[in-house]
């Protein structure tokens, strides 16, 4: 199916997602890009990640087949960049102040990185948009990594501390981990965790619903690239073997949309590479139907 005229993308390609400008306004989602790599450990790259991502959702179909929607007739902007090189704790403020501000006007806002410190601020600025109406904010993590360290390498606000820091302010559930330090396996809350080798042996998937009865209804969805398995997404600056597949991911993305209302969420840590351009248009797909899903819940209503 080729995409109308609306959709070229010689028109903004590479600038804005999907290659379009919103067609409603004011526009219901807002996608910031958060081009950072400050703090990442191994590979570097991820500042690029955005770019390559917005690039690649121009050859994204605006029909998701899945829920035989467009979601861009709901109206999708992508705002400027927020550019920042210094320290992650100052990210984390400057990410706060601009999820907030589009919370406060309604948007449903989707953050691409980037290194994962870049959510950091878009958790607490979810928290704090629910609390003023007296909800708990569940954030819900998809990821190889625990993420958990309470400081790496001086930092609080490094990319290994995330969901350290979102335990601080949310009710957490970690999907699809495989790979922590012993100090992390000694404080984590181990109930709340489904390890990608636990989840690969489950004989269905209701383990997603367990999952999902453990974080209260407001929900802020962050998915790690690397918890993909390494031959799916070999582009990424930590990969790990043995991770989750596009069913799993999709499938619990539906479930958590269908049950939960999800305030907002990211994508980060895709490290661009010219030998695995399939990761940057997955990336993009992903975001794509992760939109899908939460558009598609909210027009069937609770449950839906």
């Amino acid at each position: 199916m080729e995409k109308s005229d609306l959709d070229n993308p010689s028109s903004g390609h590479g600038s804005t997602f999907l290659g379009i400008e919103p067609v409603v306004d004011p526009p219901t989602i807002s996608i910031l890009p958060v081009p950072y790599d400050r703090t990442s450990t191994w590979r570097k790259g991820a500042d690029r990640g955005s770019a390559a991502l917005l690039e690649a959702s121009g050859q994204v179909e605006l029909f998701d087949l899945p829920t035989q929607s467009e979601p861009h007739e709901a109206g999708i902007e992508t705002i400027a960049p927020l550019e920042h090189d210094g320290d992650p704790e100052r990210l984390a403020e400057l990410v706060e102040a601009g999820v907030g501000g589009l919370l406060d006007i309604g948007r449903l806002p989707v953050v691409i990185g980037g290194e994962h410190s870049v959510s950091i601020g878009a958790i607490r600025a979810a928290a704090r948009h629910c609390a003023e109406s007296g909800d708990r904010l569940g954030v819900v993590q998809i990821d190889a990594h625990g993420d958990t360290r309470e400081s790496y390498e001086g930092s609080a606000f490094n990319h290994a501390c995330v969901m350290a820091r979102a335990r601080e302010v949310a009710d957490i559930v970690q999907l699809g981990i495989r790979a922590i330090d012993r100090s992390e396996h000694d404080t984590m809350d181990r109930s709340r965790i489904f390890p990608a080798h636990r989840i690969l042996e489950e004989p269905d998937d209701s383990w997603m619903d367990r999952a999902i009865a453990m974080v209260p209804e407001r929900v802020y969805l962050t998915i790690d690239l690397d918890a993909f398995d390494s031959s799916v997404m070999p582009a990424t600056g930590t990969p790990e073997p043995g991770g989750l597949d596009w069913r799993i991911v999709n499938e619990f993305v539906h479930r958590l949309a269908g049950s939960r209302t999800i305030v907002g969420f990211d994508v980060v840590e895709l490290l661009p590479h010219p030998a695995h351009w399939a990761c940057d248009f997955l990336a993009a797909k992903l975001v794509h139907r992760v939109i899908a899903e939460i558009l598609a819940s909210r027009s069937s209503g609770p449950g839906g």
